[in-house]
Order: structure tokens, then C-alpha cells, then sequence
């Protein structure tokens, strides 16, 4: 189901307007895509005269239950005005069930969600200020591009000039001015995506909501398009929401990224901050490549590594008997033998600009990976079998509890 739903009209006295599309032809002419909820109370519009600085979107205790099953628990979150935010997590982590939530086509449980001050927690989705691209592009297929784009400006009865207006500007944006009269048969799925984006901006609707929305495209593609979709929504302002389990999608994309396991929070922060200072041993394992080694925490910056005593970043795992050491690869170095910790080398895999060496500590027998450039690959003399010196920074070192990281 795609829907795009129409932003209320300028007027104070008005209550929005219903959807303006469906998935398909058969829903977007239901009773719901005609006239909002008759149960629904008169809402006035969300006011557009917000700042950069201010929250537009705010969410409150939220939670969702199917039965006996909570698929969200207790979700706090607040995303400002313009702001760029992904929902990113594993499969049934419970982040499509957010956005939805957020949509009202699935109603949460309990909890708030106001939209620019505005408490939209029981509207029905046709009554709420958003665009939405789904997954499958959802396009009528017996309707042309321009048709296709127009297709909310027309629910919402706009001047035909207008309506003109926008659709050209619309594909203009979207790179595909010259195809107002091709069918979605004729179009490939990159350029489907970006008619079903101009679609869901055209009635310029304050939230942008796009659900996994470049993950059936080829990877080439998608590196393009989710370039585009970036520059788009910093060129219009729209605060967009954007669900995706591609961890480098998020972190190239997004302003902030919202680490979601279980139906709940992990962790909010900046796409640096989500790298290099994870919340925990989920996030640290979700988010890029992490090497995990099992050590025993001696006081606030020094831990023990087999027999190796090591300085690490202050930590809070003081008086447990055995913590895991988190280091991403390209923060272990390598250095001659004798300096650092005894390593020898167990596998060489070429990844272009560096090689990715795994390597079995001599003092533990714990495994780990290094990301190398070749350069200093070819002076330590790395290959299978020899025998080099490892450097384990103290600043890149993060501990977590055994039982966390195990979870």
C-alpha cells in the first residue's frame, strides 16, 4: 500500500483534507480516501511557521501491541524541524512499525505523537500532514508520469495551470523533465522510485515518510538515487523519516539515525556518534565491522588481555570479572614484533585500497581483524603465517558487559 496524503489547506478555519491516493485505483476511491474518519474530531491545520530549531515532530511513550506481542515498547523520540532521521535496525526490529505508527495506518497502543505542537495520535492517516514512498513504488500503471504525480493535486482540486506547474517542477527536481507522458511499463525501477517520490512531494507535505524505499534497486542505482534523494530533501527543508536495515545507507544519509532492536531505542546520535562511540555491544556490532576480545576490567582506564595489561577510555565496569573489548579494524595497527602485542597472521584478504588481515593473539588466543593499507602491509612483510607486533589503541578501546554483548 503506498498512500500520499494531502496537507491541510491554508486556512484557519479548515480541518485537513482527505487522502489523495492509494496503493491502487480500488482503494484510493473508498469511502477512506474521500472524506476523513466521520468519528474523527474537527482538527485545525499543523501550522508551517515553524524555525530549523523546533520540534516537529514529537513522540511520547509510545508503544504497539498485536495480542500478546509488543512490537514497540515505550518509544520517546523527537525529530526537528528539517531534520534528516533514519530508523535503522534489523529485520522485525519494530522500525517499519514506527513509521507506520507515526502514518496512523497502525495505530499505537498507548502514547503520544504531536506534529508541530499538534496531538495527531488518533487522526486517521487521510487527516495527517505526510507523504509516503513505500518499498514497491505503488504507481497507477494505467496512468501516466504526469498523472501519476498529479494524482493528489487533483484529489485536492487544484487549478489546472498549478497543477501543470508543479508536476514539471516536480520531475525537474527528480531528473526526469521530458517523461510527463511515459507509463511506469516504460520507466526502469530507479526512475519509478523517483516518480513515486515526486509524487508523494507534490502536495508539499510537511513530513516525508520513505519506508526501505532503495532496497529493490541494483546497488549501483541506489548509490545514485539515494544521493538524490539527500540533495532533494536538503534543497526542499522536508523533515523526512526514512526506515532502512542498509547500516551504510543511514550512516551516508542521515542527520541522525534512531539504532532500534526489540521494539525499542538503542540509540540516537549523529551518524559519528552511532560509529565511534556506540551505546552498546548491539549497536557496536550492528554498526560497521567490530572486533570483539574477552578481557578481565582492573579499574576506570586499564584492562587485562590474557596476560597483557592495557590502558583503554574510561569506562563505568570496574569490579566485573570479565567484560568484551570492542576495536574496529582500521583502529588496530601493526608494528614489528616485540612492539605491542605478539600476533600471528592467519588469513590475507584484499579489499582494494587496504587489506583486512585476520590475526591470533599469542597471549590469549582470541582472534582479530586489521584493516592495513598496503603500503605498511608490504614493509612489516605481512603474509600468511608470519609473526607481527599489534598496537591497540587506548582511545579506540570500548567496554561492554559479557551478558550485554552476548544478548
Amino acid at each position: 500500500m503506498s498512500l500520499v496524503i494531502a496537507p491541510p489547506r491554508h486556512h484557519a478555519s479548515r480541518q485537513a483534507p482527505p487522502a489523495t491516493a492509494g496503493a491502487s485505483p480500488r482503494a484510493a476511491s473508498g469511502p477512506a480516501a474521500r472524506a476523513p474518519a466521520r468519528d474523527a474530531a474537527p482538527q485545525a491545520p499543523i501550522s508551517r511557521s515553524a524555525s530549523s530549531d523546533s520540534i516537529h515532530l514529537k513522540i511520547s511513550g509510545l508503544t504497539k501491541r498485536y495480542g500478546q506481542f509488543t512490537a514497540l515498547s515505550e518509544i520517546d523520540l523527537a525529530i526537528r524541524e528539517g531534520e534528516f532521521v533514519c530508523f535503522l535496525g534489523p529485520s522485525g526490529c519494530g522500525k517499519t512499525t514506527l513509521l507506520r505508527a507515526i502514518a496512523g495506518l497502525a495505530p499505537q497502543s498507548e502514547g503520544t505523537i504531536h506534529q508541530r505542537g499538534q496531538d495527531i495520535s488518533r487522526l486517521p492517516p487521510q487527516a495527517r500532514d505526510f507523504g509516503i514512498v513505500f518499498q514497491s513504488y505503488a504507481l497507477f500503471p494505467n496512468l501516466t508520469v504526469f498523472d501519476n504525480v498529479a494524482y493528489g493535486l487533483r484529489n485536492r482540486r487544484d487549478a489546472r495551470d498549478a497543477m501543470r506547474r508543479r508536476v514539471t517542477e516536480l520531475l525537474t527536481l527528480v531528473d526526469l523533465a521530458g517523461s510527463e507522458g511515459k507509463y511506469p511499463a516504460a520507466l526502469s525501477g530507479g526512475q519509478q522510485q523517483r516518480v513515486a517520490l515526486a509524487r508523494a512531494l507534490a502536495t508539499e507535505p510537511g513530513l516525508l515518510l520513505l519506508d526501505e524505499p532503495l532496497s529493490a534497486l541494483d546497488a549501483r542505482v541506489r548509490l545514485h538515487l539515494r544521493s538524490q534523494i539527500k540533495a532533494l530533501q536538503a534543497r526542499l527543508g522536508v523533515t523526512t523519516i526514512m526506515v532502512t536495515h542498509d547500516q551504510e545507507e543511514a550512516l551516508a544519509m542521515a542527520d541522525r539515525i534512531v539504532v532500534m532492536n526489540h521494539g525499542v531505542i538503542e540509540q540516537i546520535g549523529t551518524p559519528a556518534e552511532i560509529y565511534r562511540q556506540p551505546a552498546s555491544a548491539f549497536v557496536a556490532e550492528f554498526i560497521g565491522s567490530m572486533n570483539f576480545l574477552q578481557c578481565c576490567p582492573e579499574n576506570a582506564s586499564t584492562l587485562r588481555l590474557g596476560q597483557q595489561r592495557l590502558e583503554c577510555a574510561a569506562h563505568d565496569l570496574v569490579g566485573l570479572d570479565q567484560a568484551r573489548l570492542a576495536i574496529r579494524p582500521e583502529a588496530v595497527s601493526l608494528c614489528a614484533v616485540g612492539e605491542g602485542l605478539s600476533a600471528q597472521v592467519e588469513h590475507v584478504e584484499f579489499l582494494g585500497a587496504f587489506l583486512r588481515i585476520t590475526l591470533t593473539l599469542e597471549g590469549c588466543g582470541q582472534t582479530l581483524s586489521a584493516d592495513v593499507a598496503l603500503k605498511d602491509s608490504e614493509s612489516l612483510g605481512v603474509r600468511v603465517g608470519a609473526r607481527v607486533g599489534v598496537r591497540l589503541p587506548a582511545e579506540a578501546i570500548r567496554l561492554y558487559p559479557l551478558v550485554e554483548a552476548q544478548a
